[in-house]
């Protein structure tokens, strides 16, 4: 999929790989035929920019973290994203490389192209990519490199600085907000001059409302802030909303051909690189899917057997969480690919419409207008319904039942949230609502701790882990700036969205 123009990657401080820690490391790219980062017009560079933001960082991301949110199971018992100990405690994991090296180093770039070839247009580009994977970051790990990440007009810094999550925020809505400013500047190229744009195709305007509902997202990550310059504003949060994507037409996702690459297939499914960190769909999701309304009505979702394969002897039956599956009893079980998240051929979502109507509606609710919570409320399941291709009539009849069985009457943060945790299926967002709500099940009915938890780290029945732990090359090479990775700190440590004040 990705130009001839487009070099896969470039290198960056902040992480080496592992056993790699050479000078030569960073001579990859010192080849005399080869374009260098200040050669290339930014329309080669675009579609790389966009590939590496979502198959390489988000990708990894949701990989981390499937367990965690409880969308997919392992076959094997205490598998490390689901209970939280072995591998997950020894910082070797990925997520922060693929941000660092990959992905970021892409976005600095075409700010900077655009800024020498005459185009705004391609940094607005490059900071909202950038927005988007700082956020994703920081949203792991706490605080990160910000300031000392990949600059194509410096020298590269191998002991980068780290900021906190407060500044790393403040960054954010700065630069998504010169962007919008940039988008609507005069530009010399084109966004989609060598069909680079895979997103939106040169729509400027598209990108306008993905850099506000981006803006949105992360205005309502800050619900525990109640005083302060960061306190909660639901307003703010509505008037982003309000200028963020309006139709499902908008929604931002990269669509794969399902070809004998593996880079041409949806990650997760069974032709991807990653199917294997997805073996079944876990019992928790499942179980949702039977029962969307939490008793209020006996109603199987009719996104069931559109995103969850039948088990092999019949019905829909997901795995516990951390268990593994008994010997032997496979074929009972749904595989986690073959729907519409996990075939050769689906997209990944960066962001949806749905999302941004279950924002607007968390915001409603939050400032005292229930009607128009649930308004919105229901303008979300039916933007996730008609992205799923539910047939009218099915998303008429569950749109009834909803307004028969709950209506306004019970209506509720939980309704929103249980919505919005079935339409963001594989994205990394989920896990900042779980922290948000402090996995409460009195929000999402039927979550549970897995098996097999690291009861050594989280003794407790109301202990859940709270972040991701640097990766250790990071902290060998840079233990003097970075914070503390004591899988004890780090794990279990709130960040500091998630923290009262």
């Amino acid at each position: 999929m990705m130009k001839k123009y487009y070099k896969y990657f470039l290198l960056l401080s902040t992480v080496i790989i592992a056993g790699s820690c050479s000078d030569d490391y960073f001579d990859v790219n010192d080849s005399v035929t080869q374009p260098t980062t200040t050669e290339l017009p930014p329309q080669y560079r675009i579609e790389g920019a966009i590939e590496n933001a979502v198959a390489t960082a988000q990708y990894r991301g949701v990989r981390e973290v499937l367990g965690i949110v409880q969308y997919g199971s392992q076959n094997t018992p205490a598998y490390y994203s689901e209970s939280w100990n072995t591998f997950l405690t020894t910082g070797s994991y990925f997520l922060w490389q693929n941000v660092y090296v990959y992905a970021l180093p892409n976005t600095a770039d075409l700010i900077y192209l655009g800024e020498k070839f005459n185009s705004p247009h391609y940094t607005a580009v490059g900071k909202i990519l950038r927005a988007y994977l700082l956020g994703m970051a920081t949203d792991q790990y706490g605080s990160i490199v910000l300031d000392d990440s990949y600059n194509p007009e410096e020298s590269i810094k191998l002991e980068p600085e780290f900021v906190s999550q407060e500044v790393v925020y403040e960054r954010i809505f700065k630069i998504l907000d010169e962007a919008v400013v940039e988008l609507d500047q005069e530009s010399e190229l084109g966004l989609n001059d060598e069909g680079g744009d895979i997103l939106y195709n040169g729509d400027v305007e598209q990108w306008k409302k993905f850099a506000y509902s981006i803006k949105a997202r992360y205005l309502n990550h800050l619900t525990k802030k109640t005083s302060g310059e960061h306190a909660y504003s639901p307003q703010m949060v509505i008037e982003a909303v309000q200028k963020g994507f309006s139709s499902n037409a908008d929604n931002a996702y990269i669509t794969y051909g399902g070809g004998e690459a593996s880079n041409d297939n949806q990650p997760f499914s069974t032709s991807g690189y990653g199917s294997t960190r997805f073996d079944y769909f876990s019992e928790f999701f499942v179980e949702l899917l039977q029962d969307p309304l939490n008793e209020y009505a006996d109603i199987q979702d009719p996104r069931l057997p559109v995103i969850v394969t039948e088990a092999v002897n019949g019905g829909y039956q997901g795995v516990k969480t951390g268990g593994g599956v008994p010997g032997g009893e496979g074929d009972n079980y749904s595989i986690g690919y073959g729907g519409f998240y996990t075939s050769p051929d689906s997209p990944t979502f960066m962001m949806t419409y749905s999302e941004v109507k279950f924002i607007e509606a968390e915001a409603k609710y939050r400032s005292n207008d229930e009607s128009g919570a649930y308004q919105a409320y229901l303008e979300g399941v039916e933007a996730d319904l008609n992205k799923l291709n539910i047939s009218q009539e099915e998303t008429s009849a569950y749109l009834e039942t909803i307004d028969e069985e709950i209506s306004i009457d019970e209506f509720g943060l939980s309704q929103i949230f249980v919505q919005k945790y079935i339409a963001n299926m594989l994205n990394p967002e989920t896990w900042v609502d779980f922290r948000r709500m402090d996995y409460s099940s009195d929000i999402y009915p039927g979550l549970e701790r897995p098996e097999n938890v690291n009861v050594t780290l989280f003794p407790g029945e109301n202990d859940w882990i709270r972040a991701m732990m640097y990766e250790y090359n990071e902290e060998d090479r840079n233990y003097e700036n970075m914070p503390d990775n004591d899988p004890y700190v780090r794990l279990t440590t709130p960040l500091w969205w998630d923290t009262e004040e």
